[in-house]
């Protein structure tokens, strides 16, 4: 059966393009089929969507290629403080600081806008003959044989690869065609999506409230901008999202405080579902899931996208290393390792963003007074803090070598 590709990803995104580049520097052969048209994903107007990339992420973008093109939009996080809170009363005096000078790498993270990176994914895999872009195509069904997967798309074109890869976010229909279970619920909030500008200077300090109906992230962008991401009750975060854009301020402005000066907001405002749904198994016969295909989480800890480049890094590791010792890189051997190495490290992200949002995201006194006392506990605790702040910048644990900024 003549095959079109060594592997085939379903879906584009950000995570889907980072791996086909990870996978093609290793010499195998790329498919990528995503729904949206490639004029949509290359679209260059701000709409106020940022990501916070830990200093792992940062350093496999740069072992990519991908970090010389965006780093000149980046804003380093230098600092990181974590606080309680109630709108209109400040944060509490107990305290998390995160000082980037405690650690010898520097940042522990950088902000970079969605359209920066993806356009920088986007060129970069144009780049590659290596690399085939399908766009504006969905898939419609999927069949895995002894030998290979194939995959149906909307238009009758039939594809096939050693491997088959779901980046087709949290809804994947990759994992549902391969009969994959989820496990997960939802927190009953929303999260609001937006960039602000202000008049005083940011400093390059992230900001976490812990606010009673969910956190509220206040994150640098370049200049006097920031990315907001707010976490509200379902019902109150419809009504917040059907107001004006003035009185969408004035209820920030309160929770939002008064340290950087006059607000004014930058650019769309976006609404999505918080929920935890982590796929059963990230693996099945020639199959492989990756980045919210494979798990969601609260956004709290601004790990989503960090976890699924981690995922990509791991398993282009783990295909290429196969590949190099003569194995079928879709082997259930192979896929093994992939799991083994990613699930454990998901898990525990998982139990730790839903446990601090359990334990933040109300306004019960003993809770409040027990958590406000451990989070200065924490702050006095120099090897602890410093733990923390390698695990927040992706130091910790069993990095993949694209992490490490090493080319595979």
């Amino acid at each position: 059966m003549k095959l079109d590709s060594d592997i085939l990803i379903v879906g584009g995104g950000l995570n889907g393009p980072a791996l086909a580049l990870a996978l093609a520097s290793g010499g195998l052969s790329v498919t990528m089929v995503d729904a949206l048209a490639l004029a949509t994903l290359e679209g260059a107007a701000f709409d106020g969507r940022a990501y916070a990339l830990a200093l792992a992420s940062k350093q496999m973008l740069a072992a990519l290629g991908i970090w010389a093109l965006v780093a000149n939009h980046s804003q380093p996080i230098l600092d990181i403080i974590a606080s309680d809170g109630r709108p209109g009363e400040g944060a509490a005096p107990w305290t998390l600081h995160f000082d980037h000078n405690e650690i010898e790498e520097g940042p522990m993270g950088y902000m970079l806008e969605d359209r920066y990176l993806r356009s920088a994914l986007l060129k970069a895999v144009a780049g590659r003959k290596d690399i085939r872009q399908i766009n504006g195509r969905r898939v419609v069904g999927q069949t895995i044989h002894p030998t290979h997967a194939e995959v149906t798309l909307d238009d009758g074109q039939t594809l096939r690869a050693r491997l088959l890869v779901g980046c087709d976010g949290r809804d994947s229909g990759t994992a549902r065609r391969a009969g994959i279970a989820r496990t997960g619920w939802g927190y009953a909030q929303t999260g609001l999506v937006c960039a602000i500008g202000h008049e005083l200077p940011h400093e390059g300090v992230a900001h976490q409230f812990f606010m009673p109906a969910g956190p509220l992230g206040i994150l640098p962008l370049p200049g006097n901008r920031c990315s907001i991401v707010w976490a509200e009750s379902e019902g109150r975060a419809a009504q917040i999202s059907r107001l004006p854009d003035d009185a969408f301020l004035e209820l920030l402005c309160p929770r939002f405080g008064t340290f950087l000066g006059q607000i004014k907001l930058e650019g769309a405002r976006f609404s999505y579902p918080l929920k935890l749904t982590l796929a059963n198994s990230f693996v099945a016969e020639r199959l492989v899931l990756v980045g919210d295909a494979a798990h969601g989480m609260h956004p709290l800890a601004g790990q989503g996208l960090n976890m699924g480049l981690r995922d990509v890094a791991a398993l282009a590791e783990v295909l290429i290393l196969a590949r190099r010792r003569g194995e079928d890189v879709a082997s259930n051997q192979v896929l093994a390792r992939y799991q083994q190495w990613r699930r454990f490290d998901v898990a525990t992200m998982a139990v730790a963003t839903d446990g601090i949002n359990r334990l933040f995201s109300n306004d019960n006194p003993v809770l409040r007074a027990g958590r406000d006392m451990g989070l200065g506990l924490v702050n006095a605790i120099g090897p602890l803090r410093r733990g923390l702040m390698r695990q927040a910048a992706g130091l910790s644990g069993e990095m993949p070598r694209l992490m490490r900024g090493q080319p595979l």
